[in-house]
């Protein structure tokens, strides 16, 4: 009885430690106040101020452009990557393995470091000009959140029956149609959640944005700037723009509401498979 009432506690200290900060910051959106903790009253001026800032508007372009392009590319990516060491060899699917681990385990600034170290060396011996941009940005993107796809989508596959793909071949499908017929179906959870994990993740990044970013975007010939470099640099300069948590605020909520519907379609396609088993 005290070893259960420890784990509920604990657990529920954990929760209240995580959302109070969350919650509180959700609250004071909704007050014209600069500074958290001076109340002045219910308005609705920081969310009217968020979408009349043109450097906020930018930053969140830029972060959304991103995060949609790069998470669709390692999805690709870690979805092929993930099928293909799944029908390969012993020897060739534990190298694949352990090369998708590199990126999880290693920090973010070695990452970081050795993209940056990469592209001067390609920019001065090769290419003889200077390579930071969106695409820079992007492949920093994707090597930052494609292991973590990979990730998803294995526990899927090792679900499913290997069998099903060469049955479907066998009863006439093409390769690609049995893929897509066949396979992709039976994967699609992992590929969901391993596509909001990517975007989440690039959202969240500032250490490989700021090393590998450069012009472009709706920055034009400016710096890119996300909502993490341009946090980052309000911070230097002095308190954080109040509408900034009207931002955070949407965000929890966007983000909550993906959630619920995913969480809703995953119960409902669990549903269906148990229906089919009962018949």
């Amino acid at each position: 009885m005290v070893k259960k009432a420890f784990k509920y506690t604990f657990v529920y200290l954990v929760l209240l430690i995580t959302y109070v900060p969350i919650f509180v910051l959700i609250a004071f959106s909704f007050t014209n106040t600069t500074y958290i903790g001076d109340w002045n009253g219910f308005s609705l001026e920081l969310f009217a101020n968020l979408f009349n800032s043109k450097e906020t508007m930018i930053a969140l372009g830029n972060t959304l452009i991103i995060a949609v392009i790069s998470a669709v590319v390692s999805t690709f990516l870690g979805v092929t990557g993930a099928i293909g060491a799944f029908y390969s060899k012993k020897r060739t699917r534990a190298l694949y393995e352990n090369l998708n681990q590199l990126p999880v385990v290693n920090p973010e600034i070695v990452i970081a470091l050795s993209l940056v170290v990469m592209f001067v060396f390609l920019g001065n011996t090769i290419f003889k000009e200077n390579l930071f941009s969106f695409w820079t940005l992007l492949v920093g993107h994707v090597i930052l959140s494609a292991p973590f796809v990979y990730l998803n989508v294995k526990p899927k596959l090792q679900q499913m029956d290997p069998s099903l793909y060469e049955a479907a071949l066998d009863l006439g499908c093409s390769p690609k149609k049995a893929l897509s017929k066949v396979m992709i179906p039976q994967l699609l959870p992992g590929i969901l959640s391993g596509f909001i994990l990517a975007i989440t993740l690039s959202l969240d990044d500032f250490i490989v944005t700021a090393f590998t970013r450069g012009p472009g975007l709706l920055s034009g010939e400016n710096a890119i700037e996300t909502l993490s470099t341009l946090v980052q640099a309000k911070i230097k300069k002095g308190p954080i723009p109040p509408e900034l948590r009207a931002l955070t605020t949407i965000i929890f909520f966007v983000v909550l509401i993906v959630v619920i519907g995913i969480t809703i379609y995953q119960n409902k396609t669990k549903n269906r498979a148990k229906r089919r088993r009962n018949f």
